[in-house]
């Protein structure tokens, strides 16, 4: 090979390399203090919408790094999109991945993002405006706490069949939505992974592959009864006594006067002999046939997509949100087709800030309600490694 060959070889293999690295589509860490309201677009579709600052809150593992974009006014809706290259996701992983950290002790809230299609005007996205995923945690009360996973599937919004508790906790955690080309999915939490499955088995995209079939009916001599009545059993003749019955034992008192009070009657009482409704003894049905099961049939409305988790466009990550008590802070966004880059991306981000450092004592860190008296004449308590919020 000549002298020029080689270099030429390698500028080509290093391309490779690069061009199969993985791809970010989009990321947002607010370290570049006020330029991110030159990428960051505030809905104009309502004059009232809630404003977002740029703020580390009010305890935090690193005063810089862990800046985001806070919800500050209650009891508003929040409208607030940025935009990127445009991408589809065919035929590739798609990883959706932010940090949520409600360190005003949401009671009532959204915590989650939205992704648009590119067509979409940023100007005017409103609660109403379509998207292809919603993904995060939602918070209202004690009864919801639990992480969205929403498809748009031709044009209809499609909710998740499971349960997934989100954290509601004042401290920073990571929330991660994994969908594979293979029409399976993964959600994180903290870089753990709380559920994953198939999406057309977890949400109703789909008809049912089978049906009950039209034309079966149960038998009519088909007979579910375990037990019956036994027939040679009958009611003992001195079965049949009165519930309650005049107390023996009462007497007339001696001023009672029948034209005033009437004619006296003696109070009742349980009746000791009663034994209530004769019931005859069950024994086993020789007639049995067990719980009559409909048949099934394959479903001639149902046809297999192998492309659920495709979409054409993404070009808008959007924060459409209402709180009502704002504090929740939004940082450390990551769109990406690599799930290992997002998870060390994760642990870059939100994993070092999360960690104490050498042991120390960074109360920065601990919400202020957590330190208590210390610092009023007291000891503070060993120190500890780790600590999951910020």
């Amino acid at each position: 090979m000549s002298r020029l060959g080689l270099p030429l070889l390698l500028a080509a293999l290093l391309l490779a390399l690069v061009a199969a690295g993985p791809a970010e589509f989009f990321r947002e860490e607010f370290l570049d203090g006020d330029a991110w309201t030159q990428r960051w677009v505030e809905s104009k579709h309502k004059p009232d919408y809630g404003r977002f600052v740029l703020t580390a809150g009010k305890f935090y593992g690193d005063a810089e790094k862990d800046k985001g974009i806070q919800t500050s006014q209650d009891a508003r809706f929040y409208a607030l999109s940025s935009r990127f290259e445009p991408f589809s996701n065919r035929d590739k992983t798609l990883v959706v991945q932010f940090t949520v950290k409600h360190e005003q002790n949401i009671d009532c809230g959204g915590g989650y993002v939205k992704l648009f299609p590119a067509g979409l005007s940023q100007e005017d996205m409103h609660g109403d405006s379509e998207y292809n995923i919603m993904f995060g945690p939602d918070i209202c009360g004690p009864g919801t706490k639990k992480v969205h996973v929403i498809f748009n599937y031709k044009g209809k919004n499609v909710l998740i069949n499971k349960d997934i508790r989100c954290k509601d906790d004042e401290f920073t955690h990571l929330y991660t939505l994994i969908v594979r080309p293979d029409n399976t999915y993964e959600v994180k939490i903290d870089n753990s992974k709380v559920e994953s499955g198939s999406l057309e088995d977890d949400w109703d995209f789909l008809p049912p592959k089978k049906i009950k079939d039209p034309e079966a009916k149960k038998p009519d001599d088909w007979d579910e009864r375990a037990k019956i009545d036994d027939p040679e059993d009958s009611k003992p003749e001195d079965w049949d006594k009165p519930e309650h019955i005049p107390d023996p034992d009462a007497k007339k008192p001696e001023d009672w006067d029948e034209e005033m009070d009437g004619e006296w009657e003696p109070p009742v009482i349980q009746n000791p002999e009663y034994k209530g409704e004769w019931r005859p003894r069950q024994i086993d049905n020789p007639n049995y046939k067990g719980k009559w099961v409909h048949p099934e049939i394959d479903n001639p409305e149902y046809t297999p997509d192998p492309s659920i988790y495709a979409y054409d466009s993404f070009g808008v990550i959007g924060l459409d949100l209402w709180q009502v008590k704002s504090g929740t802070i939004f940082d450390n966004f990551l769109i990406t087709d690599d799930e290992k880059f997002a998870e060390e991306f994760g642990n870059d981000t939100w994993g070092t800030t999360k960690v104490w450092v050498g042991g120390t004592h960074n109360w920065s860190r601990v919400p202020p309600a957590s330190l208590g008296c210390w610092g009023h004449g007291r000891d503070p308590p060993a120190p500890r490694r780790r600590q999951r919020g910020r």
